[in-house]
């Protein structure tokens, strides 16, 4: 059973859920009934504030500018996007990054760019597929109850900062439950679910993941992350290394092997379909230096792998 290991506050402050608070089937179920928010109007993800400017605009940056590259693929992908509708205090969620970490913003855009992108390649059932498009943004909505120098912090944080950290697994779960008044939402188990691995070696519940549509989000959201700047290393994995971490990944059978030939196939000029696609062996991209990653710091000062 998944526990808060710290309190989920909404976007205006309130507090949702206390730190403690057992994830049940009833306590989600509690919250949503007895918190309703189906008043609030809901807005056009693409209309709303520079919304579609940023997201034309970060998918015409390197690498993405190759995978996006065949004439008239972002205008198909922004008119997919078309059909999503958030309440407001979502969306104002999105502002909130905007306004304070960027990195997170750009971040959340891509990986949903990216993520319907592999979806409409992956998935052949149109109802499925309506509803991956339909999560929208939101798979690290969570952050929102992260502090900000944890977010931005530049040298290895510490056991209780990396819990605070990953508990925004759990806390998107709850915000998306609630702004979105239902409790079996794929936006909200995507936001709890996408640091999780086949082989049960992931975060918050260590289960085995088996579901398709939340692996394609975490399968994006692990490439984006390494291609792009972070303040814990000195600069982003050059394109073949990140494409040989996540090939790594399907060798050890945390990820499934069609992702990382959808993913690649995007890179071939032929435009081979994924399923043709053999993957090279060799490893020979460049990992950058100074990466903090994965490094604790104890209170004292003296800092450990983990």
């Amino acid at each position: 059973m998944l526990r808060l290991l710290h309190p989920v506050h909404a976007i205006d402050n309130k507090l949702l859920l206390p730190q403690g608070a057992v994830l049940s089937a009833s306590t989600i179920g509690g919250l949503v009934s007895s918190e309703k928010i189906a008043s609030h109007t809901e807005y056009s993800l693409l209309r709303y504030g520079t919304f579609k400017k940023d997201i034309r605009c970060f998918l015409n940056q390197p690498p993405y500018d190759v995978i996006f590259s065949e004439k008239g693929k972002i205008t198909t992908l922004l008119d997919v996007m078309e059909k999503v509708y958030f309440p407001r205090p979502l969306l104002q969620s999105l502002d909130y990054f905007y306004q304070n970490d960027l990195d997170t913003y750009r971040h959340t855009l891509v990986v949903f760019g990216l993520s319907i992108l592999l979806a409409k390649d992956l998935i052949r059932d149109p109802k499925e597929l309506i509803q991956e498009i339909s999560a929208g943004p939101t798979h690290d909505i969570g952050k929102v109850c992260v502090p900000l120098n944890i977010l931005k912090k530049k040298t290895p944080l510490t056991r209780n900062e990396l819990g605070i950290l990953k508990n925004h697994s759990a806390a998107g779960y709850v915000l998306l439950c609630h702004y979105l008044n239902d409790t079996r939402s794929l936006a909200a188990k995507i936001a709890r679910d996408h640091h999780e691995r086949r082989d049960a070696s992931g975060y918050p519940r260590g289960i085995h993941l088996n579901d398709h549509m939340v692996e394609i989000s975490a399968v994006c959201d692990v490439y984006d992350a390494l291609i792009s700047p972070r303040p814990y290393r000195r600069g982003p994995y050059d394109n073949r290394a990140a494409l040989e971490e996540i090939t790594g990944m399907a060798e050890r059978n945390q990820i499934g092997w069609s992702l990382v030939k959808a993913l690649v196939a995007h890179f071939r000029k032929a435009k081979t379909h994924f399923s043709e696609i053999k993957i090279s062996k060799d490893k020979r991209g460049t990992p950058p230096p100074d990466n903090l990653h994965g490094i604790i710091a104890e209170e004292g000062g003296r800092s450990e792998d983990v």
